[in-house]
């Protein structure tokens, strides 16, 4: 008969399905420091040597890895999708900027419309909290932080959808758009009017995603990443120009 004696659980198997699970969901994220071994160990309910099994088990995974003097952290190759090589490729052919932008539009479309259908009310909260953490950056005209808080604001809604795929995904999107492969966010924050139109294209999907409406959640995400595009396509026809402008600025000068 295909049956097994039942065995009882080691704790560290428990532990160890328990930070696998944080892990997957993304509420520890790639490069997440860990609390200490005494700490983490009370809050699990554990002895120390069960953790130790357990964070060793993790580590032979590649899920976690140590740092001598400085602790336990969330490995930061989770976080990496691409090889340098690829991320190289992507930095220098404008085909992959069009093509990220269009991805993202897809994508972050169907995370938003999820969102809207699945999400609970405190993960639209955390949305609307996000957005007006934008507001208030946006009255203190800092470029920085309202770049930074707008990828927070995309990645709380792909969090929302509760895709972990669809997680995992984009937060390797957002890497490489924080690193600057495809553009600087903080140039699109520049300009007055693309500063107050990027933060009326938020207002937009927050209020559709409160009201818990996906086709309008949908065409909000569209609608913004399509102005993202447009913003792209000016800056680097505007781009071309100034190099076409100035080598008939060096001819004139030698003339």
């Amino acid at each position: 008969m295909p049956f097994q004696r039942v065995q009882s659980e080691k704790l560290s198997h428990t532990v160890v399905q328990q930070i696998e699970l944080l892990i997957l969901r993304g509420i520890l994220r790639p490069g997440e420091r860990l609390p200490s071994e005494r700490e983490l160990s009370d809050r699990l309910g554990v002895s120390r040597p069960s953790l130790r099994d357990a964070v060793a088990e993790l580590q032979k995974r590649g899920l976690l890895h140590t740092r001598a003097g400085a602790g336990i952290f969330v490995s930061e190759d989770l976080g990496s999708a691409f090889s340098p090589a690829l991320v190289d490729l992507f930095a220098s052919h404008d085909e992959a900027l069009f093509d990220y932008i269009a991805f993202r539009r897809d994508l972050e479309a169907m995370a938003a419309e999820r969102a809207a259908r699945f999400g609970s009310e405190t993960d639209l909260k955390v949305i609307d909290t996000l957005f007006s953490k934008m507001l208030a950056a946006h009255e203190r005209r800092d470029p920085a932080e309202e770049a930074t808080l707008d990828a927070e604001f995309h990645l709380s809604i792909v969090e929302a959808s509760h895709n972990v795929v669809m997680l995992h995904t984009m937060r390797a999107m957002f890497d490489l758009l924080k690193r600057g492969v495809f553009y600087n966010r903080q140039m699109m924050f520049h300009q007055r009017t693309t500063r107050g139109g990027l933060l009326d294209q938020h207002r937009a999907i927050n209020d559709a995603l409160q009201a818990r409406d996906p086709a309008a959640s949908r065409a909000a995400i569209e609608a913004h990443l399509t102005f993202v595009e447009e913003t792209m396509l000016d800056f680097k026809r505007a781009q071309k120009h100034e190099e076409i402008a100035q080598l008939r600025y060096e001819h004139a000068q030698s003339m």
